[in-house]
């Protein structure tokens, strides 16, 4: 992966962190929104050691769990 990649991952961990600051999890949400935090934290770490792979693939599957947030509470996510 290239220096764009990462620039692409930083970029999705910004607008991650963005939204978890936004949002504040229903009842019954608070696990999601736990996950989607977590796999942001990551994320962080799998780019720090350089292994763009996995933190790519773990910044997106928490911007799904936060997708998930929108049919489990109807909130809207951007």
């Amino acid at each position: 992966m290239a220096d764009t990649d990462r620039a692409r991952i930083e970029s999705d961990i910004k607008l991650l962190r963005g939204a978890l600051a936004k949002l504040k999890p229903a009842a019954g949400q608070e696990a999601l929104f736990d996950m989607a935090a977590r796999y942001c934290n990551d994320t962080e770490y799998h780019l720090k050691k350089g292994d763009l792979v996995t933190a790519f693939g773990s910044i997106n599957y928490a911007h799904g769990l936060l997708d998930s947030l929108k049919y489990v509470g109807k909130k809207k996510v951007d």
